[in-house]
């Protein structure tokens, strides 16, 4: 069976899309999933490669059984467009600059997040990194909603048997 190759990306990769890779991993695992799919995440920028995700997102994680610690930032790299599948991005800014970044024929890959994510008002995953803990326990609410509707939508595309 092909792998669903799954690519969380937001700015610097210690925050929202560590975050949204620990918690979608953690959905695949609770529904016996992990072996259909291949997950990673990335930041559109190099500010934090080599630094493992922000202290309290790996706090706010791992209070609701999801652990972080073992991720590390890296930078989108051209490849990704090629080996991925889903490149979800965390909000518009991200998806501009990845359609910037990624060559015509994979611009379909790309898309938000939260678009899986009906339910929730927002569009977008909010950068949590300036703000204060509630910041981060909101962005957990916002991925764990749209990795539930993800796989949802694998499952009625047929992606998932």
């Amino acid at each position: 069976m092909k792998k669903i190759k799954v690519l969380f990306v937001c700015m610097g990769n210690i925050c929202r899309s560590p975050t949204a890779e620990g918690v979608f991993n953690a959905f695949i695992a609770n529904r016996e999933l992990v072996d259909a799919f291949e997950v990673d995440s990335a930041g559109t920028h190099a500010y934090h490669v080599g630094d493992s995700p922000d202290l309290r997102a790996q706090k706010a994680a791992r209070e609701r059984g999801v652990e972080l610690k073992h991720l590390r930032a890296r930078k989108v790299n051209p490849t990704d467009f090629e080996l991925f599948d889903h490149v979800l991005a965390m909000d518009e800014e991200n998806v501009t600059i990845l359609s910037e970044l990624c060559p015509d024929e994979h611009k379909h890959k790309i898309r938000l997040f939260l678009d899986y994510a009906p339910q929730v008002k927002s569009r977008e995953v909010p950068d949590p990194y300036y703000g204060g803990t509630y910041g981060f326990e909101r962005v957990l609410d916002m991925v764990e909603a749209a990795s539930e509707g993800f796989i949802e939508a694998l499952q009625r595309e047929g992606a998932l048997t």
